[in-house]
C-alpha cells in the first residue's frame, strides 16, 4: 500500500501565507492522500488542519518543524505525531522567549544595516497568530515592505547566515530538537538535508558573498562534514530523512535514499510550500508514503 503524500508545508501560523484549511484544499486538488502541516516551532494550526483533512477525506498527521542551529548551520528537524503534552508546553514557552530575544537582535542589526527604524509593532502586523513564535521571515517582510524590495533577495543579502542581520540566539541544537520531539511522542526526521551546510566559521561568514559557482564548489567541498553530522544525529536517535524535497536534485534524492536505507531510517518527502511566490506547489515533488512509514504514523 502506498499513498501520495506531502509531509512538509507551512501555514500562516508560522511563515506561510495561507490557512491550514486552504492548504488541505490544495492538497486534495493535487491528488495528495496524506498530508502533514509542519509549521515552525508550533502546532497551533494542527486542529484546523485535521478538521479540514477529515472533511476532504484526506489522511492527516500532526507535525511541526523545529528550527535548530549548529553554529551558523541551519538544521531543521521535522516532528510527526507529536502530542501537546508537558514537553510541548515547555518547548513552546522556550521557543517563544527565544524567538522574541532573537527578533529583537535581528531587528536592531537590520535597522542599523539598512538605516531604518522598523519597529516590533510593524513586524507584528505580518503575524496572523501572536501566540506562536516570531519567525525571521515576519521581520524580513516588514523590511521588504518598507524598502519595496524582493523578499527572497533581501533575506539572502541581509538576514541569511553570514548576513549583517543574522542571529541564531535562542535556537536549540539539532540533537536537542530530536530529543524534544521524542519527549512529545513524535518521530524525528531531518528536513531537506541538501540545504545543510556545515562550514568552518570563517567560510560561513563569507558564504553569502560568494558567487553562485563559488557556493556550489563550497557545498561540494564540505559534503563529508554534512554526512558526518547526519551520522552523529542518527546515533542520537534520528528516525528518518526527508529524501524527497522541492529543492533536491535527482542525484541528491538518490544519495539521501541510500543513506536512509543503509541505516534503516524512515523515508519522507514534502513540498515545503509557503506561498505562491516561491515556485513550489503543494504535492510536488511526487512522493508516495510506503507501508512502513504509514505504520510508524499509526495510519495502518
Amino acid at each position: 500500500m502506498k499513498i501520495r503524500a506531502d509531509l512538509h508545508t507551512h501555514s500562516h501560523f508560522s511563515d506561510g501565507m495561507f490557512s491550514p484549511a486552504e492548504l488541505m484544499s490544495r492538497a486534495a486538488a493535487a491528488g495528495v492522500g496524506l498530508f502533514a502541516l509542519t509549521d515552525h516551532d508550533n502546532m497551533a494550526g494542527c486542529n484546523e488542519g485535521a478538521a479540514a483533512a477529515k472533511a476532504l477525506g484526506l489522511k492527516y498527521v500532526r507535525g511541526m518543524e523545529v528550527s535548530s542551529y549548529l553554529g551558523a548551520a541551519k538544521v531543521h528537524i521535522l516532528g510527526y505525531g507529536c502530542a501537546e503534552n508537558d514537553a510541548y508546553v515547555r518547548f513552546l514557552k522556550e521557543r517563544q522567549e527565544g524567538a522574541r530575544m532573537r527578533a529583537e537582535d535581528i531587528l536592531a542589526k537590520a535597522n542599523e544595516a539598512l538605516s531604518l527604524d522598523v519597529s516590533m509593532e510593524e513586524v507584528d502586523t505580518f503575524r496572523v497568530s501572536k501566540e506562536t513564535p516570531i519567525h525571521t521571515m515576519h521581520i524580513v517582510r516588514a523590511f521588504a515592505a518598507r524598502l519595496h524590495a524582493d523578499l527572497d533577495e533581501l533575506y539572502r543579502k541581509v538576514f541569511a547566515p553570514g548576513g549583517r542581520a543574522f542571529s541564531d540566539m535562542g535556537r536549540p541544537l539539532p540533537v536537542d530538537a530530536v530529543h524534544i520531539i521524542h519527549e512529545m511522542g513524535g518521530i524525528a526526521v531531518l528536513a531537506h538535508p541538501a540545504q545543510i551546510l556545515i562550514l568552518p566559521e570563517d567560510v560561513s561568514k563569507r558564504f553569502s558573498s560568494f558567487s553562485a559557482e563559488e557556493k556550489e564548489e563550497t557545498k561540494r567541498t564540505y559534503v563529508g562534514a554534512r554526512e558526518s553530522f547526519m551520522e552523529m544525529l542518527t546515533e542520537e536517535g534520528l528516525d528518518g530523512i526527508e529524501c524527497y524535497h522541492s529543492t533536491h536534485t535527482g542525484e541528491e534524492t538518490e544519495r539521501f535514499l541510500r543513506f536512509a536505507r543503509e541505516r534503516d531510517l524512515l523515508v519522507t518527502g514534502g513540498s515545503d510550500f509557503h506561498d505562491d511566490g516561491s515556485g513550489r506547489k503543494v504535492g510536488d515533488p511526487p512522493f508516495y508514503a510506503e507501508e512502513r512509514l504509514l505504520a510508524a504514523f499509526r495510519l495502518l
